[in-house]
């Protein structure tokens, strides 16, 4: 069987070295090296569970990168108040693009149980994080995928104001016609409860992140009798595994696009942004086991516009989330 983790012979900073092949029968990283990569019986159940998400991850951000949003259609109707022409113009063409603010709305939330299930089985006694990622290498490699979706979702969500100025267009017509007594068809599509968590959901400048992030923090309060250490190991060794792959020409070489390139950036940022969310002290302290300055310095070698997202992601959680050293 292909391996997704390579142990290495040798130790740096401290750290077990391996080689993740991110390019291997991946949804989100298209060109296969190693097509023999399946999961074993111990974790065929988890791991079918995760692939049935991931398969419409792709169609997912193919429809966020088609976001057009009706911004025309919602000045002209803000603009000419009594011509109904107009108001039924923007209306019609925001309602389909709420039903598609739903679908992803829905999907965060697959994502989120499909993250509590691989922390599980990655996380669970008697193994270490280590042992872990060298045995359950196809659920590894699903949780780097869910985290490479979810950079690459919000990415392209930062860029889109259209979608936060469409939904509270809706929202507003919603408001007003329910104070008129009036019910809308779309209304048995997008409820009200739907709506309130739906807004929430989109206000934050990275929606699937934060879900992560809550679901993370959910598992280790809910697993009151699984040491922390469990779950911020895992995220710290797959941040190291990252950081070497990418400072270390050898394993770097073995690169064969540059998306996998970004594909393993976003996979360490991710677990940063996750470790930082659950440990006591977060991701930037001088007490974190991530070498959060290496991290940095692997960033800062690249081209400024392919990784500016990335580090604008880790700089939002610094000042918004992260103790302060």
């Amino acid at each position: 069987m292909g391996n997704l983790l390579k142990v290495l012979t040798r130790e740096i900073e401290n750290y077990p070295h391996f080689f993740l092949d991110f390019e291997s029968d991946s949804y989100l990283a298209p060109t296969p090296l190693f097509c023999d990569a399946q999961p074993t019986d111990g974790e065929r159940e988890v791991w079918n569970q995760i692939s049935a998400v991931l398969q419409d991850s792709e169609s997912m951000l193919a429809d966020l990168q088609a976001y057009k949003g009706a911004g025309q259609e919602i000045r002209d109707a803000i603009q000419n108040p009594n011509d109904i022409h107009l108001q039924e113009k923007a209306w019609n063409s925001v309602c389909p693009l709420v039903v598609r603010l739903k679908r992803f709305y829905e999907f965060s939330l697959r994502l989120e149980k499909a993250l509590q299930s691989l922390l599980e089985s990655l996380t669970c006694p008697p193994y270490t994080p280590t042992q872990h990622l060298e045995r359950e290498q196809a659920l590894a490699k699903e949780f780097a995928e869910i985290l490479h979706f979810t950079l690459r979702f919000d990415e392209l969500k930062m860029r889109n104001p259209a979608i936060q100025n469409d939904f509270s267009y809706y929202r507003r017509t919603i408001s007003r016609n329910r104070i008129n007594n009036m019910h809308l068809d779309i209304e048995n599509e997008v409820n009200n409860e739907m709506a309130n968590r739906m807004s929430l959901f989109y206000a934050e400048a990275t929606p699937m992140l934060k879900t992560l992030s809550n679901a993370t923090t959910h598992f280790v309060s809910e697993n009151k009798t699984l040491p922390i250490e469990n779950t911020t190991d895992c995220l710290s060794t797959m941040a190291s595994v990252c950081k070497v792959m990418l400072e270390t020409p050898e394993y770097r070489s073995r690169f064969t696009s540059e998306e996998t390139l970004m594909f393993c950036m976003r996979v360490m940022v991710g677990v940063i942004i996750l470790y930082d969310h659950v440990h006591p002290v977060g991701a930037f302290s001088k007490t974190s086991k991530i070498d959060m300055k290496g991290c940095i310095k692997v960033l800062k070698e690249q081209p400024p516009d392919t990784v500016e997202g990335l580090l604008n992601a880790l700089r939002y959680v610094w000042h918004n989330y992260s103790i302060q050293p």
